[in-house]
């Protein structure tokens, strides 16, 4: 295109800009044209009801910066265990040795159970009996190298969950921010473990949540 060209268009786009802006809509356009959420799949993840990357691949409902952390991270040796089941265990099936993940809601055990990957197993547990389903980790003879604390009974599920963890093993814990959890938190401080929190916006929704990851010296994350 020719300079004169580009001289004469130009003050219709300022003319253009200006009028978005004060439709407060240019900044609106502008992440849908090139941004980091877009680059994330918070688009399409809203316009599905699903947590997919841009691609419409599964990805865990997560903070976008704890899954960029922890993704490079993943070993393909890692053993995996979840509260909580959904795109997040598929996800973690991709990256990881195995996955075990228990389930409270039979509507959406029934739903997911044929698409998960064969080193991807979903257990159906009680949704009236904390101590049942919390206890599900302790029926597998193993320790894991992450356990993610994303279900129902999430205090209960973290107290029951430290005997199964590997000691370089490490708790990823989601929705860190609500106050229902503080006890949780308080217990993982006594024995040791420290915290770093991922705090931003994840797939489906546009407010901030946090994402949290407990670890000891000499973890399996190398962090």
């Amino acid at each position: 295109m020719s300079e004169e060209k580009i001289q004469k268009k130009k003050p219709v786009r300022d003319l253009f800009r200006a009028v978005l802006n004060k439709l407060n809509l240019a900044g609106l356009i502008q992440l849908y044209v090139d941004s980091a959420i877009k680059d994330d799949g918070w688009f399409l993840s809203y316009k599905t009801k699903q947590s997919v990357d841009k691609n419409g691949n599964p990805i865990p409902w997560n903070t976008y910066p704890f899954l960029s952390f922890i993704e490079p991270r993943l070993k393909s040796d890692f053993e995996v265990f979840e509260y909580g089941s959904g795109n997040s265990t598929i996800w973690y099936a991709k990256k990881v040795s195995s996955i075990i993940a228990v389930e409270h809601d039979k509507e959406w055990y029934d739903k997911i159970k044929e698409t998960m990957p064969k080193n991807a197993e979903i257990i159906l547990s009680s949704e009236s009996d904390s101590g049942i389903y919390a206890g599900e980790i302790s029926k597998r003879g193993k320790r894991f190298h992450i356990i993610i604390v994303d279900g129902i009974f999430r205090n209960e599920s973290l107290s029951a969950s430290f005997d199964y963890l590997r000691d370089d093993g490490v708790i990823v814990f989601d929705d860190a921010e609500r106050d229902d959890y503080i006890k949780s938190f308080e217990l993982l401080k006594e024995k040791g473990f420290r915290r770093i929190d991922f705090r931003g916006m994840r797939g489906i929704t546009s407010i901030a949540n946090a994402t949290a990851i407990f670890y000891r010296d000499n973890n399996c994350l190398n962090i």
